[in-house]
């Protein structure tokens, strides 16, 4: 299998690792893999080697303030003791941390943790030193040695993200559970990818607004509409890919389109690369046409996105 690579740089080198040390004051190793302005990965809050919780995670990373922020996603897997005095990983976490070096190699993420439920409630501090070598072996391994080489593909990484819900058996005091496969090379290879392209036709696209334009260009701009809690979407014009892995924020995603470049309809659609830490994907979009302007809460989940037509009167 070829591996192309790209939406590689420097940042995603540093921060896609291993992580280990303390949040919330419980040991907890972290694998973070940086996808665009996405993140993903796992967590494991852990006892011992063979006591611990593991979450999926999910966040984002702002190259511009090397602040990382994550959440524990989904419990997928949990070895328990029948004698352990402390529950590590009990209750899902959001962490938010400052990506740091402060020299001789060591690379850091120092911050806060609260609770994912409720991000008021802060829990304790977040303490993680990169490292080579994981204690836990799982599917992300593969992904983060082979990095440089092409597993940064972004298609790469959202089908291994998918294989941590495949279904095994594991007791855990008397109780069947989920639990993780450990993925081979051979596997990884043989596992199909999904393009972003045959998850925009698998949607629903629904129609939001439609919007008259005239003269010469057409000012787009999307903002996240709640708290921003790491909204990633992707737009297609006219069935076409033409921007992937938007990050929404309070600054404003803008660009502009050609009116004369355009259909007599159009039309553009949002769609959701993941659903944030409060579902749904929300956006706030504002459309400039010459002196007007249109305003438009867009909604968006993993079976609807949300549609603009942009109609030449």
């Amino acid at each position: 299998m070829l591996f192309v690579a790209f939406y590689f740089s420097s940042d995603a080198q540093q921060i896609t690792g291993v992580w280990r040390g303390k949040i919330d004051k419980k040991k907890v190793e972290v694998k973070i893999i940086q996808n665009g302005d996405s993140l993903a990965g796992t967590s494991y809050y852990y006892e011992s080697e063979n006591i611990y919780r593991r979450y999926t995670i999910k966040g984002y990373f702002d190259a511009e303030t090397n602040n990382a922020v994550w959440w524990d996603d989904k419990l997928v897997e949990e070895r328990r003791g029948k004698n352990v005095r402390s529950n590590p990983g009990s209750m899902a976490l959001l962490s938010r941390a400052d990506f740091n070096c402060p020299g001789e190699g060591r690379m850091l993420l120092d911050g806060k943790a609260v609770l994912k439920e409720k991000t008021n409630q802060v829990k304790g501090p977040v303490n993680l030193e990169k490292i080579q070598t994981s204690d836990f072996p799982d599917e992300w391994d593969f992904v983060i040695e082979n990095f440089i080489g092409g597993t940064n593909d972004p298609d790469i990484i959202d089908s291994v993200a998918a294989i941590a819900y495949i279904p095994g058996v594991v007791q855990s005091n008397g109780i069947v559970i989920e639990k993780t496969e450990v993925i081979t090379r051979s596997v990884f290879i043989e596992k199909k990818i999904t393009t972003i392209q045959e998850v925009f036709l698998s949607r629903k696209n629904v129609l939001t607004i439609e919007i008259p334009i005239n003269g010469d260009s057409l000012e787009l701009r999307f903002y996240d509409n709640a708290e921003i809690d790491g909204d990633s979407i992707s737009l297609f014009l006219n069935d076409k890919l033409i921007f992937q892995h938007v990050r929404l924020a309070e600054r404003a995603f803008i660009f502009k389109l050609a009116v004369s470049e355009l259909k007599e309809k159009n039309e553009l659609v949002m769609l959701a690369e993941n659903l944030g830490a409060i579902p749904p994907n929300t956006s706030y979009m504002v459309a400039i046409v010459g002196e007007k302007r249109y305003e438009a809460n867009l909604a968006s989940n993993q079976n609807v996105s949300a549609m603009i037509s942009f109609v030449k009167r």
